[in-house]
């Protein structure tokens, strides 16, 4: 019998029953949901670029900037960004704060995965390097 037009297949479309967030399978799939709605470059003279956008069930405000910190406390890890802001989408939760430092740490572990996804390659598709 061949498969019913339209049918996804569930392990890709599962969803929480309340909160009608996606599960993503790994992070390579979550990679796959990242969209840039906004970017704005800051002045020379203070550098950086604001950047808005969406992963997952998320979404993301964070600054970025081309070099590193000269404070290491001012960056998360060694990612270039200096602020990062996650809030859950469905229902406009803050979910992760991070202000040159953890001013709210990610609240659940999938949260966590994006903010390590924004670190490792954030900069690096912003600025080119």
């Amino acid at each position: 019998m061949p498969p019913r037009r339209g049918r996804k297949d569930q392990r890709t479309m599962m969803t929480h029953k309340f909160k009608g967030t996606r599960i993503y399978r790994d992070a390579a799939e979550m990679l796959e949901s990242l969209q840039f709605t906004k970017i704005e470059r800051r002045s020379l003279s203070t550098g950086g670029a604001w950047v808005t956008g969406t992963i997952a069930d998320y979404r993301f405000e964070a600054l970025v900037f081309e070099e590193h910190a000269t404070s290491a406390g001012f960056e998360l890890g060694e990612s270039r960004i200096s602020k990062l802001w996650i809030e859950q989408v469905s229902d406009r939760r803050m979910v992760a704060c991070f202000d040159r430092g953890w001013d709210m740490l990610p609240a659940h572990p999938r949260v966590g995965q994006v903010v390590n996804l924004l670190s490792a390659g954030l900069a690096e598709t912003i600025f080119g390097k």
